[in-house]
């Protein structure tokens, strides 16, 4: 069967532009829920992302988590481990769409409901399997030639953004044992809802970097 470059070309773009695509998804998320809600809906800064299920931006929220879902099934890896990864990761995102958090005002009154507890399951996770991605498959090379020098620096802003992904998520957790006075404090602050947003930028610069959108080899 012969297969003209120019067709090698397109399945070769299409295959990076996926990855690109997740990764811009993952960038957008943060930026589109939080400023989507304070125009829209004149509604501030939440406590965390997920918090914007009970705002305005519910649709556009679990919009994009089930679009993310979907490209990472489509995902086809290197090997088996990238599928089943990418297999894992769709679930996880869907089912941090589908269980919603608990709101601020059950949580005062009758505490963190199961599916809120769903919720914070699935989403540690997808963070969990991201970071997986982000530090043991994506940084994977060819044991038949040397790495390039490209691929050297993709790899350390791999494992830069899989090591901020676990900070955020320990540190998010950290926070939630915290004594309740310290908690409201902080609170304030939205400690949250920054390293939610931090963790999922880190999660689009790594796949966006995967794209090979920045530090292209020739």
């Amino acid at each position: 069967m012969n297969i003209s470059l120019g067709h090698v070309s397109s399945m070769v773009f299409s295959y990076l532009a996926h990855r690109t695509t997740i990764g811009l998804l993952g960038i957008a998320l943060p930026f589109v829920v939080s400023l989507g809600a304070l125009v829209l809906f004149q509604t501030g800064i939440q406590d965390s992302i997920s918090d914007y299920y009970h705002t305005g931006m519910r649709d556009v929220f679990v919009g994009i988590l089930f679009v993310i879902g979907f490209f990472l099934l489509s995902y086809k890896g290197f090997d088996r481990q990238d599928n089943i990864a990418g297999n894992l990761a769709c679930v996880f995102a869907i089912g941090v769409a589908l269980f919603p958090t608990t709101n601020n005002t059950d949580k005062l009154t009758s505490g963190i409901q199961p599916a809120g507890i769903a919720h914070l399951i699935f989403a540690a996770l997808f963070f969990l399997t991201l970071a997986y991605f982000s530090l043991f498959l994506f940084t994977k090379t060819d044991p038949s030639k040397p790495p390039t020098v490209k691929k050297m620096q993709r790899n350390r802003i791999y494992k830069t953004c899989g090591y901020t992904m676990l900070i955020c998520i320990v540190l998010a957790a950290v926070f939630g044992f915290l004594p309740d006075n310290i908690q409201t404090n902080i609170g304030a602050y939205k400690p949250v809802f920054w390293l939610e947003a931090l963790a999922i930028l880190a999660f689009g610069v790594s796949w966006f970097t995967k794209g090979e959108a920045i530090l292209k080899d020739e």
